[in-house]
């Protein structure tokens, strides 16, 4: 545990034992859930030791009570493998009502036929905390000057930031947040990501669904995907998409199939539209902005390099937007706030809408170069405004977020500019 790097999610875990029994981290495989729970927890019980065996997984499945001999809070590890052990830490929290005696940890939604095993919703005793990559001011990226909190309380100092290029940022996207890419050469860094998808086609796929998928099929719309990472794509322009690449046909109804398998499988983690039904008459464009969990991902998928990105900053940008919207959501997270993407039937937009828990907004704009925030700074007053005339809720505050930025300021107009290696939650 000496290696561990502090997580955002480590106060939500703290927070939590205090009150519930039990808490079941969720997220993607490879994020660091099993370690974030080692940090909180007095003992260990693994369904499924580093080297794949299963012995332990065969001792639950004899004798469940097994998992539970141990001090707690006891961390149990890829719980799902033995669905039934949802339901005995339930039936252990109810025996006195002690909290924080229990850490689940999973990588997959259950099946239809796993969820038959299960008797009880867990409510009241059971917190479900859903686990990300790493942000940059996890990973020790972003100096983590300024933060969400400040923006929220208007309390952004202009000051200096470290000068960044645009190979390090490009970087920062290839490598991704996975923990183990983490302080190793850029050039191991970048395979991690590919491992991953593989792990994905070759192991999880065909289980979450309890059915044998077509593999080449589901490695053609994971490239798809990719090529639409950070649109509002539709399932129909997805079909499209890859015919016309691929000269392959894949139904509609196939295809909504495999994105729930993907989904449930926490490979990808769509931004939701902003729901100004709650306080506004105005019509809202109801599309989902199409992310992987994180932008290595996506471009892995594509063979990106260093070069290429270079090459096609326009695609590089979509990359781009999709690390820094991977942060904004892990901070607003932390801080019990939600991400969502703006847009109207006009096409007028905003790149991603961070909503406070006093119903507040704020609104961002997400460009690469410093040359573009003079754009971005007038997209957002101008949809701001227009917001304000149709009499709904205009936001609270306007933010451009840009990557080859060395200060963070605001303009006369208001507008605040943050570097996204300086932002932190």
């Amino acid at each position: 545990m000496s290696m561990y790097k502090p997580r955002l999610i480590d106060k939500q875990i703290e927070s939590s034992l205090k009150a519930y029994g039990a808490i079941n981290i969720v997220g993607a495989k490879w994020i660091g859930k099993t370690w974030a729970g080692r940090k909180h927890s007095n003992s260990e019980f693994l369904l499924m030791d580093p080297n794949g065996n299963y012995q332990n997984k065969r001792l639950a499945e004899t004798d469940i009570s097994l998992i539970f001999e141990g001090s707690t809070p006891r961390l149990i590890d890829e719980w799902q493998e033995v669905p039934e052990i949802w339901d005995a830490t339930r039936y252990k929290c109810d025996e006195d009502g002690v909290k924080g005696k229990y850490i689940l940890t999973g990588s997959t939604v259950l099946s239809e036929n796993e969820k038959a095993k299960i008797k009880h919703s867990g409510a009241g005793r059971i917190k479900k905390l859903k686990m990300y990559p790493m942000s940059l001011y996890e990973s020790g990226d972003s100096s983590g000057d300024v933060s969400l909190k400040d923006i929220y309380n208007n309390k952004v100092e202009s000051k200096k930031t470290r000068e960044i290029n645009l190979k390090d940022i490009i970087k920062l996207v290839l490598r991704g947040g996975f923990p183990g890419s983490i302080n190793i050469p850029f050039d191991e860094a970048i395979k991690l990501p590919k491992e991953y998808v593989k792990e994905i086609i070759n192991t999880d796929i065909d289980r979450i669904s309890n059915k044998k998928r077509d593999l080449n099929k589901v490695m053609l719309l994971l490239r798809s995907l990719a090529r639409n990472e950070s649109t509002t794509t539709s399932v129909a322009k997805l079909k499209d998409d890859i015919k016309g690449l691929n000269n392959e046909d894949i139904d509609i109804k196939t295809i909504t199939l495999y994105l729930e398998d993907l989904s449930k499988l926490y490979l990808i983690e769509n931004q939701l539209p902003f729901n100004s039904n709650i306080r506004s008459s105005m019509r809202v464009k109801q599309s989902q902005k199409r992310h992987f969990v994180d932008p290595s991902i996506a471009t892995s998928l594509l063979n990106m390099t260093v070069d290429k990105c270079i090459n096609d900053l326009l695609t590089f940008g979509f990359f781009f937007e999709a690390m820094v919207e991977r942060d904004l959501r892990i901070y607003a997270l932390a801080n019990n706030w939600n991400l969502f993407h703006y847009q109207d039937y006009s096409g007028n937009k905003f790149d991603a809408v961070v909503e406070f828990d006093d119903g507040e907004y704020a609104a961002f704009e997400i460009k690469l170069g410093a040359n573009q925030i003079e754009d971005a700074a007038n997209n957002l007053i101008k949809v701001s405004n227009i917001i304000k005339e149709k009499g709904d809720i205009p936001p609270k505050t306007l933010c451009v977020i840009c990557g080859l930025s060395n200060a963070v300021y605001t303009r006369s107009d208001g507008v605040i500019v943050i570097p996204i290696t300086a932002l932190k939650d």
